[in-house]
């Protein structure tokens, strides 16, 4: 990538971010200093009520219930009303630890020992790269599925002689629309009644999960009232194939892009070549159309040299009779005559002849030279005499042995 092309990559991503900070500093600073004036508002009441809780013990204690927050308790539980609801049990570990190597992390059920921080730090850095490998497997035995089956379908189409590109079209709508129907909008209903939410919130931690954000405001299983051990487990897996679905999906518009940029750059190397072929077509019909008159600049740079002189004949041998004509030295050839009819010389004629090649035109009878932008290539120089291989003098013709 240029230079140029990653800074004004790098400028449009912190517009972005820019943007996006401001709409959300504007959507949610007002409710934020509304709950803060609530919290006030509560807190003097209480302090009023019991006269002998002091403000200082009062704000310790809402501390100490934040930090038991974090760390996973729920308000509404007690030692008396459910005491076997843990949030460390089998289902939610095991949750946990697929939010650990899917790189999600919800963050609502946290680490508080050194223990666990540092067997967290090396259960990562195995488990992400063995979830990636998972996750490319998975990914591709989908989208080869979804695949097959969207084929049959391209199939169906192409008997009903639909053309082909509206049949590209078509299979690729169906491939996002199938993929939307099962890992978004089904989950959605499911989360809606299992966990009460509403479509909005359920679709909120759906999109948050597969797009690996993982806010933690709203999680799948966390609520103490959900007491089946498999649920969670279930959730996890749901995950797993949505992120396979979306690395599919991924993967197949990199794959278009790469040919869309191949092709791209096919066609406009097709493009430069067929204007270079017509420039150079052009330019030669010019030239030959001008005539004799204007000889071409490279005739005066390499002037033609006469053949070499004929070797000399052994003393006291008899004297040669006339050389034939042919042995003179031939004089520089004039040159071409330009063609009786051009397309160029009429104005309505047909100019197919801008797509011919010069091979082409030669094939017709109109042999024109290819010469770089403008020039024109001077005519062959005659050829030297050949000269016999091996020892010994040669014979010259009409010399007697």
């Amino acid at each position: 990538m240029r230079s140029t092309t990653l800074l004004a990559l790098l400028a449009l991503v912190l517009l972005y971010l820019v943007s996006g900070a401001l709409v959300f500093q504007a959507l949610e600073q007002p409710h934020e200093q509304q709950a803060q004036r609530e919290l006030g508002e509560v807190r003097e009441k209480f302090l009023r009520a019991h006269p002998c809780v002091s403000d200082q013990d009062l704000g310790l204690f809402i501390k100490e219930v934040a930090d038991a927050l974090g760390g996973g308790a729920d308000p509404d539980t007690n030692s008396t009303s459910n005491s076997n609801h843990s949030a460390w049990d089998l289902g939610s570990a095991f949750f946990f630890s697929g939010t650990i190597i899917t790189t999600i992390g919800y963050g609502n059920a946290a680490l508080r020992t050194d223990a666990g921080r540092l067997f967290c730090i090396f259960y990562a850095l195995v488990g992400i790269p063995l979830f990636g490998i998972l996750l490319a497997g998975v990914g591709d035995r989908l989208g080869s599925s979804l695949r097959r089956g969207i084929g049959h379908i391209e199939a169906i189409f192409l008997k009903w002689h639909v053309p082909p590109e509206l049949v590209r079209v078509l299979s690729a709508v169906l491939f996002l629309l199938i993929g939307c129907l099962l890992f978004v909008l089904t989950p959605t209903f499911v989360f809606c009644y299992v966990e009460g939410w509403s479509k909005l919130e359920a679709i909120y931690f759906v999109v948050v999960t597969l797009t690996t954000v993982g806010f933690g405001d709203y999680v799948a299983g966390a609520s103490p009232n959900q007491n089946n051990a498999a649920y969670q487990p279930l959730v996890w897996f749901w995950i797993l194939l949505g992120l396979a679905y979306f690395a599919s999906v991924l993967t197949t518009i990199g794959n278009w892009l790469r040919v869309v940029s191949r092709r791209t750059r096919a066609e406009m190397g097709g493009l430069t070549a067929q204007a270079a072929s017509w420039t150079g077509t052009v330019t030669a019909r010019v030239t030959q159309r001008v005539g004799p008159t204007a000889p071409p600049p490279m005739e005066k740079e390499r002037p033609f040299l006469p053949p070499p002189p004929c070797p000399a004949q052994p003393a006291g041998g008899p004297q040669s009779p006339a050389l034939p004509a042919k042995a003179e030295p031939p004089s520089p050839p004039s040159p071409p005559t330009p063609p009786t009819a051009s397309a160029l010389d009429y104005p309505s004629e047909n100019l197919a002849f801008i797509d011919e090649s010069s091979d082409t035109q030669s094939e017709r009878g109109c042999a024109l030279p290819r010469a770089p932008r403008g020039r024109r290539r001077p005519p062959n120089p005659p050829r030297k005499p050949v000269r016999p291989r091996g020892p010994g003098r040669p014979r010259e013709k009409g010399v007697p042995v």
